[in-house]
């Protein structure tokens, strides 16, 4: 393998540069001990102190945490059973079910959130039901995140020899055993992935969570953009900071248990 021209490095290093360069401003004025302006007035971790005891903030990280956790749950056991049974099962309408699992994804942000908006609405209205707060939030999370979490744990199940579940059968295992027993622990590495992937999907969101939120369901993002309107200051670099960190963690940890499974697979293969 031939190595990259100069020409080419360079290129390379200016677009991750351009990429990177906003969040490691936000990063470094973190910890900047000036509180109004763009100049350095020295290192200092008072910021992240002041937001352990921001009460507003600690309650907005507790509904963003409930929202994520509660959201992962239910979209990632949804999605995997949709995944099964788009991989496994022949039904009338799958080739439109595969297609039209790919519009959530494509479709624009604001779009779901006026679409979810309007449901909620019209459902509150003829039904009583729906009251905007923490419940829309998770359920207009899992809208979106079942997609994901279906297309990563379907390509799981496209690579599993069908030979594995036929043997099992064949030994007199029945479909539910045969699934707890050998499918399940084989595509449990994607399902986590699939898992962490929406996970962090919902600690992002911000469009959809702020169309479908009620009072005293207030996220970190929402947080952040109402406390923007009022000027950029290091508290908030340090509350976005700490939303990259962990943002960061999920992913890398989605890398790595890939990178880690597809290993496994070449291994076993040879």
């Amino acid at each position: 393998m031939r190595s990259p021209s100069p020409r080419l490095s360079v290129i390379a290093v200016l677009l991750y540069a351009f990429i990177y360069a906003p969040i490691l401003v936000v990063i470094v004025y973190s910890f900047n001990a000036s509180r109004f302006g763009a100049g350095w007035g020295g290192f200092t971790t008072r910021w992240y102190e002041v937001l352990l005891e921001n009460a507003p903030a600690l309650s907005a990280a507790k509904s963003t945490l409930l929202l994520g956790i509660f959201s992962t749950l239910l979209s990632t056991t949804l999605g995997t059973a949709l995944a099964f049974g788009l991989a496994r099962f022949r039904f009338p309408g799958k080739a439109w079910a595969n297609r039209l699992l790919y519009v959530p994804v494509f479709i624009p942000d604001i779009v779901m959130a006026v679409a979810l908006l309007l449901f909620y609405s019209l459902a509150r209205q003829w039904f009583g039901l729906f009251e905007l707060g923490l419940t829309t939030m998770i359920l207009a999370h899992v809208t979106f995140q079942i997609p994901f979490v279906t297309i990563v744990v379907r390509a799981r199940l496209a690579g599993l020899d069908p030979a594995l579940e036929e043997a099992a059968r064949d030994l007199g295992a029945n479909e539910i055993q045969t699934f707890w027993h050998v499918t399940f622990p084989l595509i449990a590495p994607g399902v986590i992935a699939a898992a962490m992937l929406a996970f962090t999907l919902s600690l992002d969101d911000f469009v959809v969570s702020f169309f479908t939120s009620g009072p005293g369901a207030t996220t970190l993002p929402i947080l952040i953009y109402s406390s923007v309107k009022r000027g950029i200051t290091p508290d908030i670099n340090a509350l976005s900071t700490l939303i990259i960190i962990v943002s960061f963690v999920a992913t890398l940890a989605t890398t790595l248990l890939q990178r880690s499974q597809k290993y496994k697979n070449l291994k076993s293969e040879r």
